[in-house]
Parts: C-alpha cells; sequence; structure tokens
C-alpha cells in the first residue's frame, strides 16, 4: 500500500511498443541482412551485388626460395633466405643479447709472402744489372757496337741523353771522373736509381707497401734542370759536360 491507500500492482505491465514511422511516399521497402542488393541499372544493363564470402588459407607450397634451417635457439632464432641474383645472404640475426642484425665479417687478410713481395724490386733490379753488365762488356767508345744519337747525327746538337753509354761503361769500371765528363746528368740518374732500389727492397722485406707520390713542383724543377743541361752543354763554357 501507499500513502494514498492505492494498490501497487508487483508485476507493471510492460510498455507499449512505439509506434513505427511509417515509410515515405516512394522509398524502397527494407532488405534483409543477408538479401542481395537490388538490381542496379536498367534494361540489359541491370546486376546486382552481394557480400564475398572471407577468403581461406592460400592453396598449393609458397613461391620462392625455401627458407634455410633456423639457426639459434630460443627467442633468437631465426631462418636466412639466399639474395636472388647475389648468392649472398642477408645479415645475421644474433638475438636479444646480440643487439639485432650484424654485418657478416669480411675475410681476413692474408699478406703476401715474401718471396711474392720481393719478386717486382728484385726483377727490376735483374734487368737493369743486365743492362749495365752488356754495356759494361760492350765498349761503347768503339764504333759499330751502338746506334748513333739521330739528333746530334742530323743537327749536331747534344740531347741531354747523349754520352750516357760511355758514361755507364765508365761508371761500372770505377772511373767516376769519366763518367762524369761523360753525362753528368747520367750519373745522378744511377744514384737516384741505387737509392731508390734500396728503399723499395727493405719495405718489401717488412711487408710495407711502396707509394711515392712527387709533387707538380718536382717534375717541373726536374726538367728545368734537365733543360739547363742540356742548353749549357751544347755552349762553349760547357764543353766540360759534353762527352
Amino acid at each position: 500500500m501507499t500513502g494514498d491507500n492505492h494498490p501497487v500492482d508487483p508485476n507493471p505491465p510492460p510498455p507499449p511498443p512505439a509506434a513505427s514511422t511509417p515509410p515515405e511516399p516512394g522509398a524502397p521497402p527494407p532488405m534483409a541482412p543477408d538479401a542481395p542488393a537490388p538490381a542496379q541499372g536498367t534494361g540489359s544493363r541491370a546486376y546486382t551485388t552481394h557480400k564475398a564470402p572471407p577468403m581461406g588459407p592460400p592453396m598449393g607450397p609458397p613461391m620462392g626460395p625455401a627458407p634455410a634451417p633456423a639457426q639459434g635457439t630460443g627467442s633468437g632464432t631465426c631462418e636466412t633466405h639466399v639474395v636472388p641474383g647475389t648468392g649472398r645472404r642477408p645479415p645475421a640475426y644474433t638475438g636479444p643479447a646480440g643487439g639485432g642484425f650484424r654485418a657478416a665479417a669480411p675475410p681476413p687478410h692474408v699478406p703476401p709472402s715474401l718471396v711474392r713481395r720481393l719478386a717486382p724490386p728484385l726483377g727490376v733490379l735483374a734487368a737493369v744489372a743486365g743492362g749495365f753488365a752488356y754495356v759494361g762488356a760492350v765498349d761503347p767508345n768503339e764504333p759499330g757496337h751502338y746506334p748513333v744519337c739521330p739528333l746530334l747525327r742530323f743537327t749536331g746538337i747534344l740531347c741531354p741523353g747523349c754520352g750516357g753509354l760511355r758514361s755507364a761503361h765508365a761508371f761500372i769500371h770505377g772511373d767516376l771522373a769519366t763518367a762524369l765528363g761523360a753525362n753528368a746528368f747520367a750519373v745522378a740518374g744511377y744514384v737516384i736509381f741505387a737509392v731508390a732500389m734500396v728503399f723499395w727492397l727493405v719495405r718489401a722485406v717488412r711487408g710495407v707497401p711502396v707509394r711515392i707520390t712527387l709533387r707538380p713542383a718536382w717534375w717541373w724543377s726536374a726538367g728545368a734542370l734537365l733543360a739547363v743541361f742540356s742548353v749549357v752543354r751544347n755552349l762553349p763554357l760547357g764543353s766540360a759536360l759534353a762527352p
């Protein structure tokens, strides 16, 4: 009972259903969830649309190269594939402890043997020594053993190399004064060659590569000295430099 002495029904009746809104004139009727869409278009081009069924798992084996066996254990395992067209494998996965991916280590550098390091300088030294031995055995002061300088023959002008063979012959026999008189520039070249060969052989024995880089100023200076030497030896005041 309530305060106004009216009985209360413990099971009240359900509320009446809400009144449905009548469809607007000309609107299509409602569709069921699984019903196909109404035909679209007119005449022979009319068509209907349907919801496509869900896709299932792919049929057949996967395309591409087969993966290599799993490497590592636990959460750090991985599979590697050969990169097509290269024959190389991608960087290896080292797992959580290794910090992720790392590049493959390059092959260790194997230094050449002592014989291979000494072969180039010894070959050059043998060739030069053979030429000096021939010049020392065959005297260039006697005509007919060596060709005449074309510039001296046709113009009478001494070139920078004139007297070089006589200078080498005298240098081999220990006559330094005659060697300097025949061609002083050639004697300087012999000394520079000897120093360069010693430098090359020592570095080859130690396994250190030889890299000699001269600045353009050195080449220009050598060319200027050679030009001055060629001019002076053809003048009366430079007769001591002429062979």
